[in-house]
């Protein structure tokens, strides 16, 4: 990752960790009670990357760290490790109810069974596995886009065998990315912002001048779109116009929302404290 993207990100994530009183070397994971099971709040680990709903269960969360995943049963109020332990896990896709896609630093991976095995893929056509962003296109099934770091944004058309570049561009610096039914490339970019293609990656137009680490386009509703960074945004149509709709000091990293119950949305913030809208985006409250 070019070292002047690193620093921004870590200037986003630093304000949470000195908000709880947490220097650099004890930036660890909480550890687990013995049944593999913490409480509390977010877990304390060193980043918080990805977050994703289960398709049927609103409260059933899977949050991807840079130590590994934890679930949670209770609408995040208790977490448990769920696997993938030591992989650093930036990314989540949940294509079906039980295919589940993992991507992020040297790791791809994907799981047929809901999370409980794993298996590692290696694709042609990308230059490494520093995948930092990766997103799924609904309409399309087997078109996956991986967004490599210093690199720019891949397409697969044959569900993840191989990729093919589609930008140069955009990619290298994306830390978000996501895909409109109408076949939009959305791409939260460090260095541009939220930047939108609808002519597979050859042109992009800047839709919202913000640093972004979570984009959400809602399976039910898409033109409702949630982005978040130093602040969480929403739009009502598409990605026209947005407004600021929630913001705290430490910043937002992943934002998610719940394709059972449209609208319900989840975002973490850099506070350690996991955030529900039950409003479609609109307002938000801490999970106690």
């Amino acid at each position: 990752m070019p070292a002047s993207i690193e620093e921004h990100r870590l200037r986003l994530c630093w304000g949470a960790l000195a908000a709880v009183g947490i220097v650099a070397a004890s930036v660890v994971a909480q550890p687990a009670n013995s049944s593999g099971h913490a409480a509390g709040g977010l877990l304390r680990t060193s980043d918080y990357h990805s977050l994703l709903v289960a398709p049927n269960y609103p409260g059933r969360l899977l949050l991807g760290t840079h130590q590994g995943l934890f679930a949670s049963t209770d609408g995040g109020r208790t977490w448990r490790k769920a696997g993938l332990a030591g992989h650093d896990a930036m990314n989540l896709a949940q294509p079906s109810r039980e295919t589940l896609w993992v991507a992020g630093h040297n790791v791809l991976a994907k799981s047929m069974d809901g999370g409980a095995t794993w298996a590692d893929i290696r694709p042609a056509g990308l230059p490494s596995l520093d995948i930092h962003g990766f997103a799924l296109d609904r309409k399309h099934p087997g078109r996956l886009y991986a967004a490599v770091a210093g690199e720019g944004l891949f397409r697969s058309r044959n569900n993840g065998r191989s990729f093919s570049l589609i930008s140069a561009d955009v990619g290298g610096a994306v830390f978000a990315l996501g895909v409109l039914p109408d076949g939009r490339i959305l791409a939260g970019d460090f260095k541009q912002g939220l930047v939108a293609s609808g002519d597979g990656g050859k042109t992009w137009r800047l839709l919202l001048h913000e640093q972004l680490l979570g984009l959400a386009v809602s399976s039910r509703e898409p033109s409702r779109l949630l982005a978040a960074g130093r602040s969480i945004f929403l739009s009502e149509n598409g990605g026209r116009t947005w407004r600021r709709v929630f913001e705290i000091n430490e910043g937002f990293g992943p934002v998610v929302w719940s394709a059972s119950r449209p609208m319900l949305a989840y975002a973490v913030g850099f506070d350690r404290t996991l955030y529900r809208s039950n409003d479609g985006g609109r307002s938000w409250s801490a999970v106690s």
